[in-house]
Formats: C-alpha cells, sequence, structure tokens
C-alpha cells in the first residue's frame, strides 16, 4: 500500500482523544505506527473515571474493530499490521522489540517509556520508505526524538488566524446617530463586521464620549450601565461591564470567556450568578472543574465521589470567591451606615456566611467523572478552568445541560496544566474557534479580559512570564 506520510504517535495523543488515530489517519491516506508500549500505557488506564480512563476505553473499542492483517519479524523487531474497519479503514502497524536498549536501572518508568517509544521510532524512520514524524503533546520526547533526527510535531491548528479574536472592536460614529443607534443594524456602521465581533466600544467622533453596545442577531443593543453595576461585585473596566451585561442579558445563554489570572472572571460570573438566582431566573448554582491538573506523565489527578477532602482543593477559586463577596457585602453595607465605624469580618463569621450562601443560593460543585447520565436543568452553570479539558470532556459535561439553563464558561490558554491537551486542541480553544462561524442553536457571546486587577504582583508575574 502506499501511503503519503508515516506517522507514530505518542501515548498522550490518543489519550487526549482516542478518534485521533482515524483523524491522524485520513481515510487511510496516512499509515499510523504505535509501539507496543503505547499499549501497555493505556491498558493501564482503563480503569477510573477520569477523561484519559474513558478514553483509554474508547481506544480499546477501537481496537476490537480490527483485525491483523499481516504480521513480520525484521531483525529483533515484530511487526503487526491491523486494520481497523470504519469508513475508510484504517491501518495501524504495532511494533514491539524483543529487548530494548536502555538500562531500566535507577529510571523512572515515564522516561523508560518515552525511551522505548523513540528505539521503535529510530527503527521505523529506517525501515518505511518515507521518513516518519512522531507526534506526541511531551515537549521533552518531541525533543529527544529531534536530537535522534526524528521529525516531531504536536497536534497543531491549521492557520494562525483561527486563533486571533476581535470580540471587542472600536469604531467612530457622528453624534447625529446617538438618538438613533439602539437597535439600528451593526452594518450601517461598520461594513466590516464578523459575527465574533459581539461588542462594541462606538467613539463619538469629535468628541471624547464613548457608547459601549453589545451585537444581538446583527442589532446594537446599548448597554444599560447602571442596571450591570447594580451588583454586590461592581465591573471595573469596558472588558468586565461586557461580561456582566451578557451574564443578566437573557438573551445569551452560553458565554465563552478567556482571561488573564487576576481579571475576575471567577468573581464576576459568580457575582452575577448570585443576582439571578435571588431574582429567581435559575434554582441553583453549579460550579464545574476539571480535576487534571499539574500532571506528570502516566500520572492522573482523581477521585472518586465522597472523597470531600480530596475534591476540596479543586474548589478554591470558588470559595474564595465567595469568602471576597461576603467581605465586600459586608463593607459596601457598613458604608452605607456611617454612624457605625467599618471593622472587618472575622475569619470564623466569613466561614458561617459563606456556608449560609451556598445553602441560601443552592450552590453545587461538581467534577467531570460524575456527570455521564446527568441532566442539570434550572441552573447558572460555571465551568471553570477550561483550558484543562478535552474536547470530549467539554462535549460530555455541555451535553448534560438542558435548555433551562445558561453556562459561563471560564479558562485561559496561558494556564494549561493537562498533560494531555495542549492549546490548539483543549476545549477552550475549540470553543473560541466556534465563535467565528454563525449558529441557529444558542444565543453565545465571548470576550477576553485582558486586564488583570488582582493587584501589581499579579499583572507583574503575567508580564514577565508570557512574553
Amino acid at each position: 500500500m502506499n501511503f503519503e506520510k508515516f506517522y507514530l504517535l505518542d501515548t498522550n495523543i490518543l489519550l487526549e482523544d482516542a478518534t485521533n488515530i482515524v483523524k491522524l489517519s485520513d481515510e487511510n491516506k496516512n499509515l499510523i505506527i504505535l509501539a507496543e508500549t503505547v499499549l501497555d500505557e493505556i491498558d493501564s488506564k482503563k480503569s477510573g473515571f477520569e477523561e484519559i480512563n474513558f478514553q483509554a476505553r474508547e481506544f480499546a473499542r477501537l481496537l476490537e474493530n480490527s483485525k491483523i492483517i499481516d504480521s513480520k519479524k525484521v531483525d529483533n523487531y515484530k511487526i503487526i499490521r491491523l486494520k481497523i474497519e470504519n469508513k475508510k479503514d484504517t491501518i495501524v502497524d504495532i511494533i514491539s522489540k524483543d529487548e530494548y536498549d536502555i538500562n531500566t536501572k535507577n529510571v523512572s518508568s515515564n522516561i523508560i517509556n518515552d525511551r522505548k517509544i523513540l528505539e521503535i521510532a529510530t527503527f521505523s524512520n529506517s525501515y518505511y520508505e518515507k521518513n516518519i514524524e512522531f507526534i506526541s503533546m511531551d515537549i521533552m520526547a518531541r525533543t529527544r526524538a529531534i536530537s535522534l533526527d526524528i521529525k516531531s510535531s504536536s497536534l497543531l491548528g491549521k492557520d494562525k488566524d483561527d486563533f486571533y479574536f476581535e470580540f471587542i472592536k472600536d469604531i467612530e460614529i457622528d453624534f447625529n446617530d446617538l438618538e438613533y443607534l439602539d437597535n439600528q443594524d451593526i452594518k450601517k456602521f461598520d461594513k466590516e463586521y464578523k459575527v465574533e465581533n459581539f461588542s462594541y466600544c462606538m467613539k463619538v467622533k469629535h468628541s471624547d464620549q464613548v457608547v459601549l453596545a453589545t451585537i444581538q442577531n446583527g442589532k446594537i443593543q446599548l448597554l444599560n450601565e447602571e442596571e450591570v453595576r447594580n451588583q454586590v461585585i461592581t465591573p471595573l473596566n469596558k472588558e468586565q461591564l461586557f461580561f456582566s451585561n451578557a451574564i443578566i442579558n437573557h438573551v445569551y445563554n452560553v458565554l465563552i470567556i478567556e482571561a488573564k489570572a487576576g481579571s475576575g472572571k471567577t468573581l464576576l460570573a459568580l457575582s452575577g450568578a448570585l443576582k439571578l438566582v435571588k431574582q429567581k431566573y435559575f434554582q441553583k448554582i453549579i460550579y464545574i472543574r476539571n480535576s487534571i491538573e499539574s500532571l506528570d506523565k502516566g500520572e492522573d489527578v482523581g477521585y472518586l465521589p465522597g472523597l470531600e477532602e480530596k475534591f476540596r482543593i479543586y474548589n478554591h477559586p470558588l470559595m474564595d470567591s465567595l469568602e471576597y463577596i461576603i467581605r465586600s457585602e459586608h463593607k459596601k453595607r457598613r458604608n452605607k451606615r456611617a454612624e457605625l465605624p467599618y471593622s472587618p469580618l472575622e475569619d470564623s463569621e466569613v466561614q458561617a456566611r459563606v456556608e449560609q450562601m451556598i445553602s441560601n443560593y443552592a450552590i453545587e460543585t461538581m467534577w467531570v467523572g460524575e456527570m455521564r447520565g446527568r441532566t442539570l436543568s434550572n441552573s447558572f452553570i460555571i465551568i471553570d478552568e477550561a483550558q484543562n479539558m478535552s474536547n470530549k470532556t467539554m462535549q460530555m459535561v455541555l451535553s448534560r445541560i438542558d435548555d433551562s439553563c445558561k453556562v459561563v464558561i471560564l479558562g485561559s490558554n496561558k494556564q494549561i496544566d493537562n498533560f494531555y491537551v495542549n492549546k490548539y486542541t483543549n476545549a477552550l480553544t475549540t470553543l473560541l474557534k466556534s465563535t467565528k462561524n454563525e449558529n441557529n442553536l444558542v444565543n453565545i457571546f465571548a470576550i477576553k479580559l485582558e486586564k488583570v486587577l488582582r493587584g501589581p504582583i499579579t499583572e507583574w508575574a503575567e508580564n514577565l512570564f508570557s512574553k
């Protein structure tokens, strides 16, 4: 058979999405090569409730739909050719070696496995008629491959333009347009309008006046800043105003937010959620955060239902935001009563009020492993750390949500901790890219929060380490 390309896949490519093996085959145009070590690693991941465990089982199901079409021995290597039966079939060569060169003494298992895979890669590079390409999420493995003269890459986006978003647009308008601006067709004022232009800063010519507006169904909707600011946490800049407006605006049911650390994304989302639950638009608030963080190769951080102490660490952003809201609310009330001197709440009182707020507003936390088979209704849902979710995880989470809910998806592509995704393949990027296309199913709003408000240390760190 004649193949255009030869791809040798690392384990993480298949644990990110088992169907990557089919996608990279590109309707059988390319040959997929797997080291036997990859199968061992995937097999060890089949038990559990995390996304990588589901992907391991999905890969096993793919292999069940395969049959051996060839087998041969070349020197110390054995090559088994499989055909995974699908629309165009997928041809996979699984290569093993009788005895590997690496000395396993005092070497960690993940490095041993990497070296075994790269031994297979070196052999494959000389065995096949074209040089292979080693595909891995692991930069260390890719670097080792390059040092062995093996072409290496990650899963990348197709076009750099796919990652540029103009969610807020600046234009100029005439003073005479102000009176009739609301509900006008945006294309009268911006002929280059695109569906991703959700928000506008409209500067009035020859003046300092700026009008803020969002676009709904191609129509201009002016912001009612007084209404937007009427909540416990007051938006502090135009980005936060647009975000907070979208939260309380009943037109939008899906909000996608990419935001720097310290930009107030979780705090604003929670503040808006509390307002809407208080107004009885929703019955409860559900906070969902992926449980995979800071992974080393071969280790997945997880827990079983009921182990609340282990899960607690994943709810720190939620709890910190609730504490901040409690303290802010207390300060605002005391400021209105000038006769009483302000004194901060004791930590014990803050904790008591947080628990009361959780009860009053029916605030729940969930992890992705317990969501399969559930249906979420009448809820304001906050999905945090979307950059650490795979597309399959996000698909599963969103498919649990019915049309009585509003969902706010938060993340930052500068804070990816999940070993099995990168900035090109994670769920946040997929959602952001979707905003470039028209859709008639949901009403989406998207924005980037670029301004750090947590304090000068956070802003300094963001500027220093994000270059």
